[in-house]
């Protein structure tokens, strides 16, 4: 257990993220002690994919529009097909997005969520796994598609699908506790 007290997360979702790739990173990163929140264009509620259908429905946090990057840790991106394919068509969002990678903070991204990296023009030299269909838009983007469970490239850790959860997890928790570990010491 990573001690991420302190930490405060932000979730960008819209509808039609895959849930599973929200619901287990935000309770890993909740049982280790951060506070996350959700951030959406969508009003109110943001509706989960689950799998196949549609799933849940979550409370938004906050507002994408009202949302200040400044007041977060760090990043997380769920994927499903819809989700990533609406925030990169958002202005608003791809800035939010961007604004993480410029101050140097922790990201994390699975399935086809690297496609708001690419529309953010963060993903050129970086190694990045996604879901195997968004290995060329990711080469075209400037990055190196890998084909693996789990890639740490500095702060932006990167996942194919939800199989690779645990993986995810463990590696964005541990990122998140070297950051914090190294704030405290700073403090």
């Amino acid at each position: 257990m990573e001690n991420l007290i302190g930490l405060n997360i932000a979730i960008l979702i819209a509808d039609g993220f895959e849930q599973v790739e929200m619901e287990q990173p935000r309770a890993a990163l909740r049982n280790n002690g951060a506070t996350t929140s959700i951030v959406s264009p969508a009003k109110g509620k943001v509706r989960g994919w689950d799998f196949t259908e549609w799933g849940d429905e979550f409370p938004v946090d906050i507002a994408l529009a009202q949302a200040d990057p400044g007041k977060f840790d760090a990043l997380l991106l769920p994927g499903g097909v819809m989700n990533p394919d609406k925030l990169r068509m958002q202005p608003e969002a791809v800035k939010f997005v961007k604004s993480f990678f410029d101050a140097g903070k922790p990201v994390a991204v699975i399935c086809h969520g690297p496609w708001t990296l690419i529309e953010a023009g963060v993903a050129r030299g970086r190694r990045i796994a996604s879901w195997p269909s968004l290995q060329t838009d990711l080469r075209n983007a400037g990055a190196e598609w890998v084909d693996q469970e789990v890639v740490v490239d500095g702060n932006l850790v990167s996942s194919r699908k939800p199989d690779d959860i645990p993986a995810f997890n463990r590696e964005f928790v541990k990122l998140l506790g070297q950051v914090k570990g190294r704030a405290d010491k700073a403090a």
